[in-house]
């Protein structure tokens, strides 16, 4: 099995600003700080943990190129795309729109870099090149609205590879799935009213954005029920997200038949995460990609990809990319030092109350049928 794997050392370049969560500000008392909560250290350390484990040797190296502007404009409009390269002009950059998200000078290069390196890997996949691939991208995208910046996000990198295999590669049907522990509001703004794309989230309830991520959130339009919500509880874990994947995930995809799977995976579920309150493990992320690759195989040719979100521990985010690197690539290696002490934490058992708020997102697959 051909497992691709995506970095480009600009994508640790990023400046996400002084402060924990925005710029430092001497009125407000927010102090300096080395690291922003997104600083792009955290993805640094699990693309080094790639290379000092030795995974990347059974890896396929995809390398990134910047997205054009017609690949940004499929998604995004023409306002949004020139405020980010103004911002990106500025001496210092600045803020990207809502008060956290940071585009140092320079910034759009890495952005553009983000959203091409999610279009390589989609051709890579379709075009037979690779079988399944991991593109560690940054900054992430899922928050980003058509017209907007949001949550850390500049592109929404997820759907600019979607309408690229749309439009250039010719699919007629893709799904994002969307594993991050916050709603993927941008990916649902942008899909709205198009069937072509289902939208699919698995998130904390009202974690983030504020108020968004609701069941009764189906699509407009065309894309009426094309758009599925999964609002969780907090304190989900292993058995909460894999009872998500078997009751509501995979029989949509079933339901749909995508030609392409694109995963969101962001790992701000794990249990040692600093926003957000689920309990996920090495060993859930594993056993979600386990999962989702045999959906894959049966209904797209195996045609699969997983593309970075978030993920904000810098000690865990390594681990559990790691294991889902593993199970892509369908062959073990280093494991998780943090495995044995964090199952003893709880998160495994599927608690009723989870099980009823998971399964209330079943009927939402009959429309789809």
């Amino acid at each position: 099995m051909a497992t691709g794997y995506l970095w480009d050392t600009l994508y640790g370049w990023m400046d996400t600003g002084t402060g924990g969560l925005t710029s430092a500000n001497l009125a407000a008392r927010v102090q300096p700080i080395s690291h922003h909560l997104a600083h792009p250290d955290t993805k640094r350390r699990f693309h080094e943990l790639v290379r000092a484990s030795g995974q990347f040797q059974s890896l396929t190296p995809v390398n990134a190129r910047p997205a054009r502007d017609e690949d940004i404009l499929r998604v995004h409009t023409a306002g949004h795309l020139e405020r980010m390269r103004e911002l990106s002009a500025r001496e210092t950059g600045g803020d990207a729109g809502d008060g956290v998200t940071h585009l140092g000078n320079g910034g759009l290069e890495i952005a553009l870099l983000a959203a091409g390196g999610a279009i390589e890997m989609a051709k890579s996949v379709v075009g037979g090149e690779i079988d399944n691939g991991y593109a560690l991208v940054n900054p992430p995208g899922h928050h980003a609205p058509r017209d907007a910046a949001m949550g850390f996000c500049i592109f929404n990198n997820s759907s600019v590879a979607a309408a690229y295999a749309r439009h250039e590669l010719g699919l007629e049907r893709v799904a994002i799935v969307d594993w991050d522990v916050h709603h993927g509001n941008g990916t649902q703004d942008i899909w709205w009213e198009d069937p072509s794309v289902l939208t699919l989230s698995l998130h904390q309830h009202l974690c983030f954005p504020p108020e968004s991520g609701y069941l009764h959130e189906r699509g407009g339009g065309a894309g009426q029920g094309y758009n599925l919500n999964v609002p969780m509880p907090p304190g989900c874990g292993n058995g909460a997200y894999l009872h998500a994947m078997d009751t509501v995930v995979l029989p949509a995809l079933r339901a749909y038949r995508p030609q392409l799977i694109i995963v969101g995976c962001g790992f701000d579920a794990s249990i040692m995460d600093p926003l957000a309150r689920m309990m996920v493990t090495s060993e859930g992320f594993r056993s979600m990609t386990r999962r989702i690759r045999e959906a894959a195989g049966d209904l797209c040719e195996g045609r699969l990809m997983f593309i970075q979100e978030g993920g904000y521990s810098p000690h865990y985010v390594p681990f559990c990319g790691l294991a889902v690197l593993q199970e892509l690539a369908g062959e073990g290696g280093l494991e998780d030092p943090y495995l044995e002490f964090l199952s003893g934490m709880g998160g495994a058992e599927l608690l009723d109350e989870q099980r009823a708020r998971i399964e209330d997102a079943v009927p939402l697959i009959d429309a789809l049928r």
